[in-house]
């Protein structure tokens, strides 16, 4: 029994006014050590810590409905169902604090064209691209140092202990979307397909992206890169690594959810569909 996974299913800001620095910003969850599946899942978290809380411009009800808006509900529970029904454990990280803390998928620097939104690493707008942190915010620095940076470390270390371990790393990452596009997306009149897929022209091999085409056909429609494209990879490995692959999952939330929080039996589903993805990759 999984007794190191008791957080996974946290869904409300009340997690705010408890949580302390002490806690663990991510987390591994450890899996077969002859598995080299990471299953990613950088967006699940509602958890925003009082001294990062104290610096946000909205109100308490504003920030409810920000985390309803912007938080991938329920991707560490399709995580976790699925490594426990797949017959090889997958390892799975997952990230503790909200997107709103830090968001660990995007540049830090110029790179992220997300800034052009008040999106990038650290978000200076909303879902709604109102105001969320004064612009620039005056503790991008030390958010970055404290949450952003440790993570990738953290991440990067997980993936070349897989390497080691079994000579190749597979990154799942678990995301969802929501049904009707948010002012704050780039892409939002591309189509919405229940499952989107994200790829990497380098870390992204054909094989993958057929078995979880397989795996993922009994939820409906599959898109390839819309309306989000990419997938996470660490920057030591990016572009030079091909033994690390990886592809970006994204569910659009009625889906598993009656959204934007409330999960339904399209859970349980889109869980056993990952499952099959994890253990079709352990048999490739």
């Amino acid at each position: 029994m999984d007794t190191t996974d008791t957080t996974d299913t946290t869904n409300s800001t009340d997690a705010m006014a408890d949580t302390t620095d002490t806690a663990p910003a991510h987390r591994l969850v450890p899996g077969d050590p002859a598995s080299p599946v990471v299953l990613h899942v950088p967006h699940g978290s509602r958890t925003v810590p009082p001294d990062v809380r104290a610096n946000l411009l909205l109100d308490d009800a504003a920030l409810e409905r920000e985390l309803d808006l912007i938080t991938d509900a329920r991707t560490q529970d399709v995580a976790r169902r699925a490594a426990r029904s797949a017959p090889v454990t997958p390892w799975r990280f997952v990230n503790e604090r909200s997107r709103l803390v830090v968001d660990p998928e995007r540049f830090p620097d110029e790179r992220e064209e997300m800034r052009a939104v008040g999106m990038g690493a650290v978000y200076t707008r909303t879902t709604q691209r109102s105001p969320l942190r004064p612009e620039p915010p005056a503790d991008e620095g030390e958010l970055l140092a404290t949450y952003f940076h440790p993570y990738a470390e953290a991440m990067t270390r997980a993936v070349e202990d897989r390497l080691a371990a079994t000579g190749r790393a597979v990154i799942i990452d678990v995301h969802s979307y929501p049904s009707r596009a948010l002012p704050y997306e780039l892409h939002g009149e591309d189509p919405r397909p229940p499952v989107c897929l994200g790829t990497d022209p380098f870390h992204t091999p054909d094989d993958l992206l057929a078995l979880a085409r397989e795996a993922f056909a009994p939820l409906g429609e599959i898109g390839l890169n819309t309306p989000f494209a990419g997938t996470y990879v660490p920057l030591r490995h990016y572009g030079k690594d091909a033994r690390v692959t990886a592809l970006m999952l994204e569910l659009r939330r009625d889906v598993y959810l009656d959204e934007p929080v409330t999960p339904h039996d399209g859970l349980a589903e889109a869980a056993a569909c990952l499952a099959h993805l994890v253990e079709a990759v352990h048999g490739a």
